[in-house]
């Protein structure tokens, strides 16, 4: 077994570096601890010095559990997992074979009839305990992060704690919230952030809704709040909107439209609205600040921190930030020859500015046309009485495929007159507003559209 390097660098040494050890951890009503406290604590059952060295994967129900156990064990353990709560049981073995594991620190009961014989279980505590680690030789711990693949095994992505935290900036700390959970990049990405700065950090308790996430928040004095899209739709529809007055709103995960970028920034004008484009594999890319969908052009030709490129429509992305492999069996590479990432995300230039079409992989072909639903959502979205749209593939036995949408109105209708009126009307502006093959055949009114666990609208096709 190849041992791993030497490495000062890790969630502990950040956390002393930070110098604000009384900013707090926010994870639910009884899951709560300064950053001070978590790194003199442990949540183990089992000593820690049993993980040294060794491959450890975390699962457990709360994401406070997972933050104690990874502050405890990263420069300690050899390789860290982290499983996601929401991703399904039956990967665990998969998960546990591929990453060689050796240890599984968990608090489901239901653990132990998953794993490989081979696996020993630590049961983490319900809560940290103060524990003299021996912290002496850090090693340079391996983190492996799972993407969210919607049909077989995900796929497992080495990072490392200099891929992952490396190039954030210290900043002046302040109080982050994040719709994300921490055990997937969007929300890994805004702990490291709080952490290594020493800003309060407000995370979702398990089956908490956005609304009441977001009033926990508030009563926390949040001023940096981060989630997808269409997080941000659920919460402008929602009265918990009016209980913050954030300085900062971020998006991420999906392509930010031009309505739910004014949108918030009609609900918080005292806020800077940034939408950022980041992935499991890349890394953060970029950000974008000036209100605007898209991103000008020189931040993709001449970005300072990260290259950039477009290749065959798609974005390319060379960075430190980036994962340094797959490691799956079988897996393609990650990167091209030249240590590029291809995104999967399809740009087109106009007017000096790049925009994001859609997914490469998710397009509708409707008679030989392409048609990227994110495209076709982005107009109806800027419809006034639209809150939010998914638009799906229909099978049609002429065309192979028919655009249909269904959509989540600003305000209920009442009667089923002006719902067709209301349909009607949208499918006239689509017809302004779009080419001929892309204006949808149907406009469904729905009461609301399915978000996965990962802050993203459920894709499923007609």
């Amino acid at each position: 077994m190849k041992m791993p390097r030497n490495n000062t660098a890790s969630l502990w040494s950040a956390i002393i570096a930070s110098g604000n050890l009384s900013s707090h951890l926010w994870a639910g009503p009884e899951a709560n601890a300064s950053w001070g406290e978590l790194a003199q604590a442990s949540i183990l059952e089992s000593r820690p010095g049993e993980l040294r060295n060794q491959s450890v994967l975390i699962a457990t129900l709360h994401q406070f559990s997972s933050i104690a156990a990874l502050i405890e064990l990263d420069g300690i353990a050899r390789r860290i997992v982290l499983y996601p709560h929401d991703l399904s049981k039956e990967h665990i073995q998969y998960v546990a074979e591929t990453a060689d594991v050796d240890f599984v620190v968990t608090d489901r009961p239901d653990m132990a009839s998953l794993l490989p014989q081979s696996c020993r279980l630590v049961r983490s505590g319900r809560a940290i305990v103060p524990a003299n680690i021996d912290r002496g030789n850090p090693i340079e711990t391996e983190w492996i992060l799972l993407t969210s693949g919607t049909t077989g095994h995900p796929k497992l992505v080495l990072h490392t704690y200099a891929t992952l935290a490396g190039d954030i900036d210290r900043a002046d700390p302040v109080v982050w919230a994040t719709f994300y959970d921490m055990r997937r990049y969007g929300g890994l990405s805004i702990f490291l952030r709080a952490l290594v700065t020493g800003s309060s950090l407000v995370l979702r308790a398990p089956q908490e809704s956005s609304p009441d996430l977001v009033a926990r928040a508030a009563l926390h004095g949040v001023t940096h709040f981060s989630g997808t899209p269409s997080h941000w739709r659920s919460v402008l529809m929602s009265s918990a909107a009016e209980l913050m007055r954030p300085q900062n709103v971020r998006m991420s995960g999906e392509i930010a439209d031009q309505a739910i970028l004014n949108h918030v920034q009609q609900q918080y004008p005292q806020a800077t609205v940034t939408h950022a484009f980041a992935s499991t594999e890349a890394g953060v890319v970029f950000e974008v600040n000036d209100g605007l969908m898209g991103v000008p052009a020189e931040i993709i030709e001449s970005s300072s921190r990260v290259e950039l490129k477009v290749k065959n429509r798609t974005l390319r992305i060379r960075s430190r930030r980036a994962a340094l492999r797959y490691l799956d069996k079988g897996s393609p590479s990650l990167k091209d020859d030249d240590g590029f990432v291809d995104s999967g995300d399809e740009l087109e230039l106009r007017d000096g500015r790049y925009y994001f079409a859609g997914r490469r992989d998710g397009t509708i072909n409707v008679g030989g046309f392409k048609v990227h639903p994110e495209e076709v959502e982005a107009a109806i979205n800027r419809h006034p009485e639209v809150a939010m749209s998914l638009v799906k593939a229909k099978k049609s036995p002429i065309t192979g495929a028919l655009v249909i949408a269904d959509v989540v109105l600003r305000l209920p209708q009442s009667g089923s007159s002006n719902s067709v009126a209301v349909q009607s009307d949208i499918l006239r502006f689509c017809r302004r507003e779009l080419a001929p093959h892309m204006v949808p055949t149907a406009i469904n009114i729905v009461p609301m559209l399915a978000i996965g666990e990962a802050g993203k609208m459920v894709r499923r096709n007609a």
